[in-house]
């Protein structure tokens, strides 16, 4: 096992990593580089991106031929990791949720044409995109069986009827995927679609309000009412809706984690440098025993979450799905990235807990991630089952 990086990788992750130093993070202490939804203006995302386009360290996940760096995806958890580091660091590279995910899938599995007209566009930041599977009790969630969505089809076109909640993204999106109902087959009943926001049928209900910041566009809840679709905008073939959710969740849920432990990492950072200065009781807090065992199990377990995340990558590079290996990284990374923000506003006190520094804000965000893209129990779920049906080559090597 070589954990060496190549050099061209280790080249662009020191450039990101200074740029989100002396460039994004300073900015987090501004009040007026947030918008009102707690999260980075647009018009300053849009001069940071810049920037980062002329250092040419755009799309890392993408091609080099549409504007990308065509990284594999053990070079980007590198990477993201490095951004993540900034609350504001995945979006100003174009490598934010959830136009990440649907980006890797569109580039996956899209038509040439398709590609032209519905990825183009989120590459260049030009739009920005959402994926609308999760609906409204009794409908999918965790479970996609459960969808109510329904597609029917009527010649060339798809009518198509149902409601959407939480969808991210949704209230600035323009290039939507919508997984709906096709038949009742059990794994192939469902099929995916390309809906442009504008199109009649496609409301936006309501943007729902939420316990922490929000990436741009909210999280909304979507009525659709006989949306019209194309028969050349159904993205894959008839049935293969579960697929094309499972391709992107597969990566998508990597993703966060890479971007998560950027996070973890920053909030230690802002720990350390905290009980380095502060004196307490004859001697500085880092001198103290207590509070050495709280860095130290924090930075072990974040060791623990990026070691599951390269072997997830890696395996994913493969071409192999990963899914127990996607599903131990997630539940350790969002674990991991609650404890190390709680760790830290513990050791800083009541300035951990006041907006003097960016952990409350990283606190809120934090809660999320024990839900997106699969609750943690689903996925302890899915450890069990594999491991019941493998025994002990579960911890076989490849």
């Amino acid at each position: 096992m070589d954990f060496n990086l190549a050099p061209e990788t280790e080249d662009i992750r020191r450039r990101i990593r200074a740029f989100v130093e002396t460039r994004v993070i300073t900015l987090e202490a501004k009040p007026e580089s947030f918008d009102e939804h707690e999260n980075i203006d647009l018009d300053l995302l849009d001069e940071l991106r810049g920037e980062v386009k002329a250092l040419g360290l755009w799309a890392p996940q993408m091609p080099a031929e549409r504007g990308g760096l065509g990284l594999s995806i053990a070079a980007m958890a590198v990477c993201y990791e490095e951004m993540g580091r900034s609350i504001f660091g995945p979006a100003a590279f174009n490598s934010a949720a959830p136009d990440d995910g649907n980006m890797i899938l569109l580039n996956k599995v899209a038509s040439e044409a398709q590609k032209e007209k519905w990825l183009q566009p989120i590459i260049d930041g030009k739009s920005r995109s959402a994926f609308a599977m999760t609906e409204p009790a009794p409908g999918a969630g965790s479970d996609p069986s459960a969808m109510l969505t329904h597609a029917e089809r009527r010649g060339d076109t798809w009518v198509i009827n149902g409601r959407k909640w939480f969808i991210t993204g949704a209230g600035t999106a323009r290039q939507n995927i919508l997984i709906a109902r096709t038949s009742d087959d059990a794994r192939k009943g469902l099929t995916a679609f390309l809906v442009d926001r504008d199109q009649p049928g496609w409301n936006i209900a309501r943007r729902i309000p939420i316990m922490g910041p929000e990436e741009h566009g909210g999280h909304c809840e979507i009525e659709i009412e006989n949306l019209e679709v194309p028969d050349e905008n159904r993205l894959m073939e008839i049935g293969d809706g579960l697929k094309v959710t499972q391709i992107r969740l597969g990566t998508a849920r990597l993703t966060h984690c890479m971007r998560w432990l950027g996070m973890a990492k920053r909030a230690l950072e802002i720990a350390a440098g905290y009980v380095a200065e502060r004196d307490s009781f004859g001697s500085k807090l880092q001198d103290h025993e207590g509070v050495q065992w709280l860095l130290g199990e924090a930075a072990m377990d974040i060791e623990v979450g990026r070691l599951l995340t390269m072997k997830a990558a890696v395996k994913l590079d493969s071409g192999d799905f990963a899914r127990k290996e996607v599903s131990m990284a997630k539940v350790q990374v969002a674990d991991t990235l609650h404890k190390a923000i709680d760790t830290a506003i513990q050791l800083c006190g009541a300035k951990g807990y006041s907006k003097d520094t960016p952990l409350e804000w990283m606190y809120r965000y934090a809660r999320q991630a024990r839900l997106v893209d699969g609750a943690s129990e689903i996925h302890k779920m899915v450890l069990a089952r594999t491991f019941l049906a493998e025994g002990i080559d579960f911890w076989g090597w490849p």
